[in-house]
């Protein structure tokens, strides 16, 4: 009897949940976890999370060259390793016992940022007379959103603030158009010659164009034009004076004095085009959380309400290899 209770009970809830999927955007697999009731709600909240991080990416960008480090993560923090001096190199050693010492490691410990987005509303009106699962639709958008302005403020966050013996800021050297000169190859040949003076990896180098940038060496450089044509997967080009090349709509800008302007704030009066290496930045997601309320909760208003806050960030570890053409 006791069993024959449980199956009917499982049934009742499956076709519950069903209906709840069916408000909140979710297949019916995924709704069967629970039944809209308070106490049953987080299930529906923690599913829709896996399924965020699970669909949480930047294909077809530049920070697919990042190196994840999510194992690092505690409770939204991110713990880097920062290697100790390095050994020296005897040639012909003829000394001995060798020197010994050793190495003592740190940490350099960071913060995540965390990225909340406005709540959208659904009405049930709306659902009854839309053709399409609209809920589902808003949370696609939340994570495409939130793709978007990550990507945005990491490579603020990677940019250097202003130039120094590490970080090369170089200003481009091109015929001023518009007021703003223009960037040459030849200026990728300079910023190139900077990189190896400071013995940053010939392999690895990663350069994101502002669009005006992009424009300028479409126009200027037959080659890179025909590997611009050649592009795949969101690179431009896999060897360009030794970078491999892509585009961004969001780079960060320079003020006159040629420092990074803050994020968010008014542009600054020179575009920027940034560069980093691929072994000395790291990115890094936390927790997903979804703040959700369905319609059967608020009886006043008969709306469904959903928002989403993500823990993520995208950073250099060390200055070299970071440097910026402005202009």
């Amino acid at each position: 009897m006791k069993n024959l209770f449980k199956l009917f009970f499982v049934a009742v809830l499956m076709l519950a949940a069903t209906t709840v999927a069916n408000a909140f955007g979710m297949s019916s697999g995924e709704g069967v976890a629970m039944a809209v009731t308070p106490v049953a709600l987080p299930l529906l909240n923690q599913q829709a999370e896996k399924e965020m991080i699970k669909q949480f990416r930047h294909d077809n960008s530049w920070l697919a060259e990042l190196k994840s480090k999510n194992q690092w993560v505690n409770n939204d923090v991110i713990k880097i390793p920062k290697q100790g001096a390095a050994p020296s190199v005897l040639i012909n050693n003829q000394t001995y016992p060798i020197a010994k010492s050793t190495r003592e490691d740190s940490h350099v410990v960071i913060s995540l940022n965390k990225y909340d987005t406005t709540n959208t509303i659904v009405t049930e009106d709306e659902l009854y007379a839309l053709p399409y699962e609209k809920v589902s639709d808003v949370q696609t958008q939340h994570r495409s959103e939130l793709e978007d302005v990550t990507a945005q403020h990491a490579l603020h966050s990677i940019a250097p603030l202003a130039h120094s013996g590490t970080t090369p800021v170089l200003t481009v050297t091109g015929t001023a158009v518009g007021g703003r000169p223009t960037l040459q190859s030849k200026d990728l040949i300079t910023l190139k010659t900077a990189l190896d003076k400071l013995n940053v990896p010939a392999v690895g180098r990663i350069l994101v164009l502002c669009p005006e940038h992009y424009a300028d060496l479409m126009a200027e450089d037959r080659i890179f034009y025909q590997q611009y044509h050649n592009a795949t997967n969101g690179t431009l080009s896999k060897s360009y004076y030794g970078f491999t090349v892509y585009q961004s709509n969001y780079n960060p800008t320079y003020n006159g004095d040629s420092e990074k302007v803050a994020f968010g704030a008014t542009q600054g009066a020179k575009v920027a085009s940034i560069v980093f290496h691929k072994n000395t930045a790291v990115k890094a997601t936390g927790n997903i959380q979804r703040f959700a309320r369905p319609s059967e909760l608020d009886p006043e208003n008969r709306e469904n309400t959903v928002g989403f806050r993500l823990w993520f960030v995208a950073v250099a570890i060390r200055d070299e290899g970071v440097g910026a053409l402005i202009g």
